[in-house]
């Protein structure tokens, strides 16, 4: 089947899943057995077993398979198949495809952009927005995270949880967190989701279940914190340090006063085993402000206030470099973000790529915070670097509307 789908050709696809109603007629106006051996009856697509119908409809084009989630309940649970997303990724359906959300005066839009492709981002209103709960919409939906599972995005605010099909282009609730957050870390490990940071605790969402549960304490509370995963490890990364209080803790030091921040640390937690690995630090210390795990990998960029570094770690179990920081070249970003906190990034990896995407709030607040001149300052800047050749590149803009918007990275 072509990649481009055409609606006839799906219309076939579809009649065939439904049984042929000639033999019935047939054997009514004859009273004989409406087939012969040497006329067997054709064999419809509705009578092939699971495995061989995965391998049909995983050749459908992306643009056809929120139809084929319509035809009838066994394609549509076909569609939520870990076999099914499996075949398409053997046949070279899948796209890596870097994802924002974003609220703004007009509503809740996505936007999304194929990765090695030089086309621009492709932005539409958000699908199901009448699904979604008032504060998601309201202004809280900055502090929410992104993470997948699969082609399934999962978005987790304060109070809610919510789960968009990027195939059926479908959103639905699910159960929230036991603990609300706010600037928390997420990660997906092994199929489950993990959030950690705003308390102590540290829990786990089991998908198949849609089940929350408690699996863990935090050896430190964090506040403002990243989250990445790799190889049945969770990460912690980064973040501001959390008093009995609920705030950040602030002592005086000769006259100064000196917050206690965990801002370059790392906690790494072990999900199968339940515990807590030996915590590392980013080198040379620094506020990290992004950071993403792609390819065996955890990337991570650092501000010094007067420079920005970029970091790899090794964090493929079972290597010899296991463990190990590997400075990277540092992103060209403009000078101005350096030293202001207008600007935030968000940082999404496709196996040897690593996407960052800088985020504004506003330009306004950029120009009174740094109390200088912002020419040749870009809102939405993405840049895309290559593991293999060490560079950066320049990707397409992030289109305006998505000023303080939420990235993540799936294959859909």
């Amino acid at each position: 089947m072509n990649e481009n789908c055409n609606s006839r050709g799906l219309t076939w696809l579809v009649k065939s899943c439904f049984p042929n109603p000639q033999p019935e007629i047939r054997r009514k106006a004859t009273g004989k057995p409406p087939f012969s051996s040497e006329n067997p009856p054709n064999p419809t697509i509705s009578s092939l077993p699971d495995d061989l119908l995965i391998e049909c409809l995983s050749r459908v084009s992306s643009s056809s398979l929120s139809s084929l989630s319509l035809v009838c309940r066994r394609w549509s649970q076909i569609l939520c198949d870990s076999s099914f997303y499996n075949s398409r990724r053997s046949l070279g359906r899948l796209r890596q495809t870097v994802y924002a959300l974003a609220v703004s005066d007009f509503g809740l839009f996505s936007a999304t952009h194929r990765i090695g492709s030089e086309t621009s981002w492709k932005t539409s209103p958000f699908p199901g927005t009448d699904t979604l709960q008032p504060e998601i919409i309201d202004g809280s939906f900055s502090c929410a995270r992104l993470t997948t599972i699969g082609p399934s995005i999962y978005i987790l605010c304060r109070y809610s949880t919510f789960r968009y099909d990027t195939w059926t282009k479908t959103a639905s609730p699910r159960s929230p967190m036991l603990h609300p957050r706010k600037k928390f870390a997420v990660a997906t490990v092994a199929g489950k989701i993990y959030a950690a940071g705003g308390n102590s605790a540290v829990e786990e969402y089991d998908p198949a279940r849609d089940t929350w549960r408690v699996v863990a304490e935090s050896p430190r509370k964090r506040h403002g914190c990243i989250g990445a995963g790799i190889d049945g490890i969770f990460y912690v990364i980064g973040g501001l340090r959390i008093c009995s209080n609920r705030t950040v803790e602030v002592g005086t030091r000769g006259g100064r006063i000196e917050a206690h921040v965990y801002a370059s640390s790392m906690d790494l937690y072990d999900v199968e085993g339940g515990t807590w690995l030996r915590s590392r630090h980013v080198p040379g210390g620094g506020c990290v402000v992004a950071a993403c795990a792609s390819g065996g990998f955890v990337y991570v960029l650092a501000s010094h206030a007067v420079e920005m570094s970029f970091w790899r770690y090794d964090g493929r179990r079972g290597s010899l470099g296991f463990g190990e920081w590997c400075r990277l070249k540092s992103p060209p970003v403009p000078a101005q973000v350096r030293l202001d906190g207008a600007v935030r990034f968000c940082c999404v990896g496709f196996g040897e790529r690593v996407v960052l995407v800088q985020v504004v709030g506003s330009i306004d607040d950029l120009l009174r915070r740094s109390g200088r001149s912002c020419r040749g300052f870009k809102e939405g800047l993405v840049l895309v670097y290559d593991g293999c050749g060490g560079d950066w590149t320049r990707g397409p803009d992030l289109p305006e509307i998505f000023r303080r918007a939420t990235c993540v990275s799936v294959e859909c």
